[in-house]
């Protein structure tokens, strides 16, 4: 039953652009469209993030990326329901204008609105040498995404040791002083995703990036709208 539920989602996966929105391009899709029970928090269209405010191009709470992305995300969440899990999604794809404003705003220096919530160790000038903050992201590829897991039945978050977007020392994959539940936590997570074609980011438990992109070299900047 369950093979046969990841065949069809893969099905509308790939017969999607007979109905996509004409506003994407193509390669790219809705992820919630095939996954209608993925759990949203878009961040940067919001206020609650590490700016302080909603960024640029992003006009909408939707999780889009590219459609092989989104094929390996169907898998994702098929296999982590069997253990009662989903995914959260925190980010996807980001458009370069999104990017320009994260690089405007680490200049600023006395922007620090919402350093001791995401950055309390660290000083803005330190976001690019440690490259948290960068002029170009593999988010604006199509194929990158910033999600957590979730109790399926009741949406909360498990715990992984440090909240999403917490730049620090604790949110690497190697951070040692973490209880065992957020151990086993971030390695259920790093185990299904890489087992459908992800590969990890070691500063950031909750980034990752399909292996076999489709638009490694292409930076988008069209809006979510």
């Amino acid at each position: 039953m369950q093979q046969k539920k990841i065949i069809i989602h893969l099905f509308l996966v790939l017969s999607y652009g007979a109905y996509s929105q004409s506003a994407l391009p193509k390669g790219f899709m809705e992820v919630q469209t095939v996954i209608p029970d993925l759990v949203i928090d878009l961040r940067y269209a919001k206020t609650n993030n590490f700016v302080g405010q909603k960024v640029p191009g992003y006009h909408s709470e939707k999780a889009i990326l590219s459609m092989a992305a989104t094929t390996a995300l169907v898998k994702v969440q098929n296999e982590l329901k069997i253990y009662g899990f989903g995914i959260k999604f925190f980010d996807g794809y980001r458009p370069q204008q999104a990017v320009n404003h994260f690089v405007h705003w680490a200049k600023n220096q006395n922007d620090t609105l919402m350093k001791a919530q995401y950055y309390p160790n660290l000083s803005k000038s330190m976001l690019f040498e440690q490259q948290y903050i960068a002029s170009r992201s593999g988010h604006s590829r199509g194929s990158s995404v910033d999600l957590t897991l979730i109790d399926f039945n009741t949406c909360l978050e498990l715990d992984m040791g440090s909240p999403y977007d917490f730049f620090g020392e604790i949110s690497n994959l190697d951070y040692s002083k973490l209880t065992p539940k957020q151990v086993w936590n971030r390695q259920l997570l790093q185990k299904v995703m890489k087992r459908y074609g992800f590969r990890s980011y070691a500063q950031e438990w909750w980034h990752f990036t399909l292996i076999d992109e489709p638009f490694p070299n292409t930076y988008f900047n069209f809006p979510i709208d």
